[in-house]
C-alpha cells in the first residue's frame, strides 16, 4: 500500500518526466522532421537544420540530462526519497 506522500511524489515524478520527453521528442524528432524549412534560418553560419544535426541536439541533450537530474533531486529532497536522507544500515 502506497502512502500519500509516495504517491505525491510520484506525480512530480511523473510530471517531469512527461516534460523531459516532450523536450526530448522536440529535440530527437521534430526538429529534423521541419529540417527542410527551417534552412534558410543561419545559426554561427550554418543552416538551422545542419547544426541541430551535428551539434545542437547534442548540447541539449546534455543540458536536459543535468537540468532533470536536478530536478528529480528536488523532488526527491522535497518528498524525503532523497540519498542523503537515507541513514546508512
Amino acid at each position: 500500500m502506497t502512502s500519500p506522500k509516495q504517491k505525491a511524489h510520484w506525480e512530480a515524478t511523473r510530471s517531469l518526466m512527461i516534460i523531459v520527453m516532450a523536450i526530448w521528442f522536440f529535440f530527437a524528432i521534430f526538429v529534423f522532421c521541419i529540417g527542410e524549412q527551417i534552412n534558410h534560418i543561419k545559426f554561427l553560419g550554418y543552416p538551422l537544420a545542419y547544426y541541430m544535426t551535428a551539434q545542437g541536439s547534442l548540447i541539449a541533450f546534455v543540458v536536459l540530462i543535468f537540468w532533470s537530474n536536478s530536478r528529480q533531486e528536488k523532488i526527491d529532497r522535497k518528498f524525503g526519497f532523497s540519498d542523503a536522507d537515507r541513514e546508512d544500515d
